[in-house]
């Protein structure tokens, strides 16, 4: 009998020619199971999107429930949807009074691809600027803002007008004019290695963009739903983006994305010309479902709230020679070792 294995890199597109390779019968809370029953921690949260664990018993209720009553519709924006019109209240009653518009998606990419074309339209310009070592996605344009060279050189050419900056280096701002049409950034850079924004870094930025009329676009896609002992990591900083783009722990497990913004900026998307951008799944009911229960799960359970009291616990616990120093916010960590 062919192995699972087998098959599975055989017919399975791989992204690497190393993957982990771990099979998974069944998972629960913080752990893993394999098909012996060793169990694993996932410290990585299934890479920041198991917020409220795996297989939340609320979670799962909200997608039996829901997937007995409807699943896919009609295209994104036409239909009412009650799993959808409920997410949407639920995120922008979390989010800066400003934001009140939810565009749902599939994925963070996606969210960022959307943003960029929302800001492009909203503000007439085209010019879009991020930072180096920022990462946003791997679709086409989300991969043109990554601010490395490896992932990108094999796929040139890239978006154009496209350009970058130092993170919290307040002079490489200058680079921001009216000429641009948006700023791309996390709050935390995440693939850098959990790099935090300085706070009057994070000032300057949104002082230069509000001078220059260009549009604030934070990525939170990963630092999102009270990983960082916040429900979002600019809170931390009292500083509010003009859109945020949000995605992985959102659906509570279910895959979904979406982008935030005020009205009036949403509202471009609809004329000149309409359907401006459109998407066949995006806010999949089920998904909303599962993303709404989550939410009211992290609300109701003081998730963030916690995540810094056992953020803080790890701090306490990592206490080893080999350990140079740990950085971040929350659980949203990094342990950086000693050379």
């Amino acid at each position: 009998m062919v192995s699972q294995r087998t098959l599975f890199l055989q017919h399975v597109g791989q992204t690497s020619s190393c993957p982990m390779g771990l099979e998974i019968d069944h998972a629960k809370g913080i752990y893993l199971y394999d098909k012996e029953g060793k169990e694993y921690i996932d410290l990585v949260s299934g890479v920041s999107v198991s917020n409220v664990g795996h297989c939340h018993p609320k979670v799962i209720k909200a997608i039996q429930k829901q997937s007995e009553k409807y699943m896919h519709l009609m295209v994104y924006g036409e239909y009412i949807q009650e799993p959808q019109v409920n997410f949407a209240k639920g995120l922008v009653d979390i989010l800066p009074e400003s934001m009140q518009s939810v565009y749902f998606v599939n994925s963070g990419s996606e969210a960022i691809e959307g943003a960029m074309k929302l800001a492009k339209r909203y503000t007439g310009r085209r010019e879009i600027l991020a930072f180096n070592k920022s990462y946003h996605g791997s679709t086409h344009g989300a991969l043109s803002i990554y601010g490395g060279d490896d992932l990108k050189k094999a796929v040139q050419p890239l978006l154009p007008e496209v350009d970058f900056m130092d993170f919290n280096n307040i002079e490489s701002l200058e680079r921001i004019t009216e000429k641009t049409a948006c700023v791309v950034m996390e709050v935390i850079q995440a693939e850098a290695g959990i790099i935090s924004a300085e706070i009057e870094f994070l000032q300057a930025v949104r002082k230069k963009c509000n001078s220059t009329g260009t549009t604030l676009v934070f990525d939170e896609i990963q630092t999102g739903f009270g990983r960082t002992g916040k429900m979002f990591a600019f809170e931390h900083y009292g500083v509010e983006p003009d859109i945020i783009c949000l995605a992985k722990s959102m659906g509570g497990g279910m895959p979904i994305g979406a982008f935030v913004s005020s009205k009036v900026i949403m509202d471009t998307l609809t004329n000149n010309p309409a359907l401006g951008h459109i998407t066949t799944f995006g806010g999949h009911p089920v998904s909303c479902a599962a993303g709404f229960a989550s939410l009211i799960i992290i609300i109701e359970d003081k998730l963030h709230e916690k995540a810094n009291e056992k953020g803080q616990k790890f701090r306490d616990l990592l206490n080893h020679n080999l350990i140079d120093h740990i950085r971040g916010k929350g659980l949203f960590l990094a342990v950086e070792l000693k050379p």
